[in-house]
């Protein structure tokens, strides 16, 4: 079969990878870069995460993949837990940022980022993927990996029986602040603090310092801001949010003086209610929908609801 994936974040690589062991595996992305959330950034010299910021494995799929990593370098173990409150758990990063992981993924796959899909048409033999430029491919089956509320408009011209309690799940939203330094913050060691995102009187869900994670040889904190926040401010120029966000960071950057700073805003950045299948399919029409909606909001369930979804759609093959 030709399988189109929509959406070159984790699910989505995950499922073309293992698609494209039998089959003709095409992905398209509207971002520069594959990975999605899966996100890292340079500026100034340094390199920042600004999506998520590290991930753990609890279940053998994940885990066989992580060791695959590991053995080559791709990622490492960053600590046990934060704030002197360990748990035995690894919380491991890319050595070279969290998007690293994704570029691995991405090795030998057809990629073509930078395009975004306009609609997906349904044909008599297939699907029709068009592109916001007018250009077209053909698909005999696709897996969509894109928010699902995204996903839904996308296929609105093929009339599935998608569940509307699944197209109109809700997702979190999540401000971010980048911040280079010209020294060493005050993030206590092991450079991470983690809140609880759901706080209403809280500024910030996580704080990371990306030099001391090993990714960046330049000073630089990744501020979360909490779930309220991020909705209280979503609308607010960005200027000055980002002015707030540096002034309720002031105690994490020390004696340090920031050099560049920049704020990022994550429309999608987990959902608030998952779904409890690890991905939605329509075997009539070929389709497949996958992504951290369907398997939760951790890395991991992203990795394995591309697994479920390469895995419905081999078997309609």
């Amino acid at each position: 079969m030709r399988v189109v994936v929509v959406g070159a974040g984790l699910s989505g690589l995950v499922a073309a990878r293992e698609l494209a062991t039998e089959h003709e595996v095409v992905v398209v992305d509207k971002g520069r870069s594959v990975g999605g959330r899966l996100a890292t950034r340079r500026i100034a010299g340094a390199t920042l995460d600004h999506g998520a910021q590290f991930f753990t494995v609890r279940g053998d799929d994940f885990r066989r993949q992580v060791d695959d990593w590991l053995a080559r370098d791709v990622a490492a173990v960053w600590c046990h837990g934060f704030t002197g409150r360990e748990d035995g758990h690894p919380r491991y990063v890319g050595t070279r940022g969290m998007n690293s992981l994704a570029k691995d993924l991405a090795g030998g796959l057809d990629c073509r980022t930078g395009h975004m899909v306009f609609t997906l048409r349904p044909t008599e033999d297939g699907w029709s993927v068009v592109l916001d430029d007018g250009a077209a491919m053909s698909a005999d089956a696709l897996v969509v990996t894109s928010p699902v509320q995204q996903s839904w408009a996308l296929l609105a011209q093929a009339e599935l029986d998608l569940p509307e309690e699944l197209f109109r799940r809700a997702y979190h939203r999540t401000i971010g602040a980048l911040v280079v330094l010209d020294r060493p913050g005050a993030v206590p060691a092991p450079g991470g603090v983690q809140f609880d995102p759901a706080d209403p009187d809280a500024p910030f869900g996580f704080i990371g310092d990306n030099h001391a994670k090993g990714i960046s040889d330049v000073p630089a904190l990744t501020f979360h801001a909490t779930q309220p926040w991020s909705e209280q401010h979503w609308d607010d120029d960005p200027a000055d949010a980002l002015t707030v966000l540096l002034e309720r960071a002031r105690p994490w950057l020390g004696d340090a003086e920031v050099v560049e700073s920049q704020l990022k805003k994550w429309r999608f950045a987990g959902p608030i209610d998952p779904w409890p299948a690890a991905c939605w399919v329509d075997a009539e029409h070929q389709v497949a929908l996958a992504g951290d909606l369907f398997a939760g909001p951790k890395v991991e369930g992203a990795f394995n609801s591309g697994l479920a979804a390469a895995a419905a759609i081999r078997s309609l093959a």
